[in-house]
């Protein structure tokens, strides 16, 4: 159950919740390009604040072979998201996390981690990246992409992040999580849906009353 609620929640990397103001790429001299990186982060964060689109986590082996993938539709609003993947549903309204396993019939409860380094809440790992991360630009891609990369500055079971974020749109496009191993896990995002309607984003037991609830708070 924790292996997968782990899997489930990497997915809501979404939520970048801070205060930026738009900003613009320039690449004309040397000495921007920690500047840079943080333009396409804030550029980001603005853009994906809410959004519904596909997410796509494939496995890397050490030698770059794929172990797998797994798909999700994920919806994000303001700091809330909705994730629905294999049969199951990860909700959050900020606080509170419900992991609904229908097959099973069953939702875990859970609170929402406040570890700002915590992989189960990317949004905040992201948020704070300044405080925990040192962040490089590395270059642009032929189809507009900027390459941004977060290194951490404390010890983690990864020694960098990888993100692609389309520089005209703020689209993020992909986060590559790069082990020291050599293995990686990788997350493609695609179909971006941008300012949705508001919708729901926790679970309703009287609406379910075959689900049973384990409060794991």
């Amino acid at each position: 159950m924790k292996k997968t609620l782990l899997i489930a929640a990497l997915f809501s990397i979404f939520n970048f919740q801070f205060s930026i103001s738009q900003a613009q790429i320039t690449h004309a001299s040397q000495g921007r390009l920690d500047e840079n990186a943080t333009a396409a982060l804030q550029k980001a964060a603005k853009k994906m604040d809410n959004v519904s689109c596909t997410v796509t986590r494939t496995l890397l082996d050490p030698q770059k072979k794929p172990l797998g993938k797994q798909t999700a539709e994920v919806r994000y609003s303001h700091g809330k998201y909705r994730i629905a993947f294999g049969g199951q549903e990860l909700l959050s309204d900020g606080t509170t996390v419900w992991h609904w396993n229908k097959s099973a019939k069953e939702v875990v409860v859970t609170s929402v981690s406040n570890d700002d380094m915590d992989l189960l809440n990317p949004a905040k790992l992201v948020a704070n990246y300044a405080k925990n991360f040192r962040a490089k630009y590395i270059r642009t891609e032929d189809n507009g992409a900027a390459v941004v990369d977060l290194q951490p500055k404390s010890s983690q079971s990864y020694h960098k992040l990888r993100l692609l974020i389309d520089e005209a749109s703020g689209k993020l496009l992909r986060i590559e999580m790069h082990k020291y191993d050599s293995s990686r896990e990788i997350y493609d995002f695609s179909n971006h849906k941008f300012s949705l309607p508001g919708g729901s984003f926790s679970f309703d037991p009287k609406a379910h009353p075959e689900v049973e609830v384990i409060d794991m708070r």
